[in-house]
């Protein structure tokens, strides 16, 4: 069994007081470099992809608000720029930023991936993020948010009206003959005209049909209603499973609903004894909705086998120092197994994970 495996970056760690640990780089959290260097590190160990957090909001230690604590790290880089700026400073690890749904339209959405998609030669991905919370909404003038079903039937147009923009222009749309003087075949390019619930949207696309036809697409959810996000409009669903139980009875529910779709376990990851300091210093335990794993290496390569999933997306507790424990201490271990790669196999991103390059839903069947 060889697993997949992601990264997820957000700021100095997933734990709050991260930015306070020993080896933390807090002035560094803002730039370019910082990101590079995490990024590059996950690339030389053979990771999958790298996920960039974003919200529309400050972090906050509350769910459904902002909060008023000064001792814990808050603003983020945008993520998408952010991938952006990493893409050629690698080559091989895929680049899957965050966006909001619920407050972006799906247009600016569809060409910043698709730009993504070409800077890193095929690499890009995409994780859809629903937004419920009021903070957010009044950001941008909207008087009422719907109610939580409605959010997932807009995220679901949203992501309907993407993936028509990347068809928009089919493959072979760019003619680039300088004797004829014709750049593009006009015939090629294609109106999407969706007409849907929350978007009525033109098209085509101003960007090219993206390096991978179709960047990857991947979604969180923690219930049912997220799941079913995932089986309708996703490739890859995030989950948090509390425990191996728990972990085959999700696996097992959102194979009801899409057997094709590819399930993660999202962890929190401490491989370096310092999560009591951290408890101590943010004053509290940390508290997370994936499962918190503590120990070695071999360890967490137990935990992982023994769970039984394709792909884990592990959130390291502090960066750079978990990141390197995964790269330079996880993965060795699973290689020694036989469980994880010993080179990157394929250069785009589907097609790690086996998905093959999609056609055009507007393509001239001939």
């Amino acid at each position: 069994m060889s697993l997949h495996l992601a990264v997820a970056l957000d700021g100095a760690g997933w734990h709050p007081a991260a930015w306070r640990a020993e080896g933390a780089q807090p002035d560094r959290l803002f730039t370019a470099g910082y990101w590079a260097d995490l990024v590059i590190e996950a690339e030389r160990g053979l990771l999958d992809w790298v996920t960039f957090e974003d919200s529309l909001s400050l972090q906050s230690s509350r769910h459904d608000a902002p909060d008023d604590r000064l001792d814990q790290v808050r603003g983020r880089l945008d993520a998408v720029l952010l991938a952006a700026s990493v893409a050629p400073l690698t080559s091989k690890i895929g680049l899957i930023p965050t966006t909001s749904v619920t407050h972006t339209e799906p247009f600016h959405v569809a060409i910043g991936i698709a730009s993504l998609d070409y800077a890193s030669k095929g690499r890009a991905g995409w994780r859809p993020r629903v937004s419920g919370r009021p903070d957010e909404a009044a950001h941008f003038g909207r008087r009422e948010l719907p109610d939580v079903a409605a959010l997932f039937r807009e995220a679901s147009d949203a992501v309907e009206v993407v993936r028509r923009l990347w068809d928009s222009w089919e493959d072979d749309a760019e003619i680039r003959d300088a004797t004829t003087g014709r750049f593009i075949d006009r015939d090629r390019l294609h109106y999407i005209d969706f007409q849907g619930e929350f978007f009525s949207v033109k098209g085509p696309s101003i960007t090219p049909r993206p390096p991978q036809g179709q960047p990857l697409i991947t979604a969180l959810g923690h219930s049912t209603e997220p799941y079913e996000f995932a089986a309708g409009n996703a490739d890859v669903l995030y989950v948090t499973p509390k425990d191996r139980d728990d972990a085959r009875r999700i696996v097992a529910e959102v194979r009801e609903l899409n057997p094709d779709l590819k399930v993660f376990a999202d962890l929190v990851v401490f491989l370096g004894g310092h999560k009591a300091r951290l408890d101590e210093l943010d004053g509290a335990p940390l508290e997370s909705d994936a499962h918190v794993f503590e120990g070695t290496p071999a360890e967490l390569a137990d935990l992982l086998l023994d769970w039984g999933l394709a792909g884990y997306r592990l959130r390291p507790g502090v960066l750079p120092h978990d990141l390197t424990a995964i790269t330079r201490g996880l993965v060795p271990e699973l290689q020694a197994r036989g469980a994880f790669r010993t080179a990157y196999e394929t250069p785009d991103l589907r097609g790690r994970l086996g998905l093959g390059r999609p056609a055009s839903r507007y393509a001239r069947v001939s």
